[in-house]
């Protein structure tokens, strides 16, 4: 059993990440805390140490129980952390579930049918000359 290891090791190991290089993305992207300071890849962390890993739209929290660099089964997760996010986040989960909320600011990314629809209802009449109005003065 090892005393220490990289953070970015840990969290592909005990399977938060599915692949090491995304491990490491979060924590240069700052999605990835230790004790409420952000942390690089190679940051060394301990056994007894928390570790925070923002996924909108919450925030989970661990309890390292072991160190480990190489990854595990399924069924060994339980001896490597404890999961210690508070139930508040997870409501918030379910909330945002429920809801339909998606991640997209109105009006970047693709169109939702939705809109595409709209857009088209709009541009509809003027791609045919305004046949509903007609401007002929011998009517």
């Amino acid at each position: 059993m090892q005393e220490s290891a990289r953070i970015d090791k840990w969290l592909w190991a005990a399977r938060i990440f599915k692949t090491r290089s995304l491990a490491a993305d979060a924590c240069k992207n700052s999605r990835v805390t230790k004790n409420g300071t952000n942390v690089n890849p190679s940051h060394i962390v301990k056994g007894g140490e928390r570790v925070r890993e923002k996924k909108p739209p919450i925030t989970y929290s661990f309890k390292i129980l072991q160190c480990i660099e190489k990854r595990v089964g399924a069924k060994l997760i339980q001896d490597i952390y404890e999961n210690v996010t508070d139930p508040k986040q997870y409501e918030i989960l379910e909330m945002s579930r429920i809801s339909g909320f998606v991640d997209r600011a109105r009006g970047t990314g693709r169109p939702t049918k939705k809109d595409r629809r709209s857009l088209d209802a709009f541009i509809e009449p003027a791609m045919f000359g305004f046949d509903e109005y007609d401007d002929d003065p011998d009517d």
